[in-house]
């Protein structure tokens, strides 16, 4: 886990409310990871290409960012508690 990646509490605490593989694609890569790539693009302002290899394929967050951007995911209230 690098400086600034969500967590244990924080994935416990967002994981449920994030969307599944729907089987369409193949095989979602891992969520955590994913986010963490998301959440570092946005603190540091990095362009896409040139996120650290350790939150996976750029492509892919890149995309997942999109896709949950669509969809309404990140306009989703917060979990309580």
């Amino acid at each position: 886990m690098g400086r600034g990646d969500l967590t244990d509490a924080e994935w416990k605490r967002l994981r449920p409310f994030l969307p599944v593989s729907i089987g369409c694609c193949g095989r979602w890569r891992d969520r955590r990871r994913v986010i963490d790539g998301i959440l570092h693009r946005v603190r540091t302002g990095v362009q896409w290409r040139d996120l650290p290899e350790r939150f996976g394929p750029c492509k892919t967050v890149y995309a997942r960012h999109r896709l949950w951007s669509a969809d309404g995911t990140w306009e989703r209230p917060p979990p309580a508690g």
